[in-house]
């Protein structure tokens, strides 16, 4: 029988401030949001099977009109 190494204790953390906690809170919920949107999108294909080429959106239309958006976005707060 081996003896393993006892585990190192884990470092003391650095609290945040709560704006710190807050972008971090912010960060942690816009990734899980993504996550939900990609696994309802393979939970459909696994049920669905995979959508026909003709509906499906071209990604070049998909980029101009985020790029579209973004420039809408961005003259309103200018």
């Amino acid at each position: 029988m081996s003896q393993q190494p006892a585990i190192a204790p884990a470092p003391e953390r650095q609290p945040l401030d709560g704006r710190g906690a807050a972008a971090v809170l912010a960060c942690a919920a816009d990734q899980r949001a993504k996550v939900n949107v990609s696994a309802s999108v393979l939970e459909d294909i696994a049920a669905n099977g995979y959508p026909s080429p003709e509906t499906l959106r071209l990604w070049e239309t998909a980029r101009e009109g985020h790029l579209d958006r973004l420039a809408d976005e961005q003259s309103r707060v200018a």
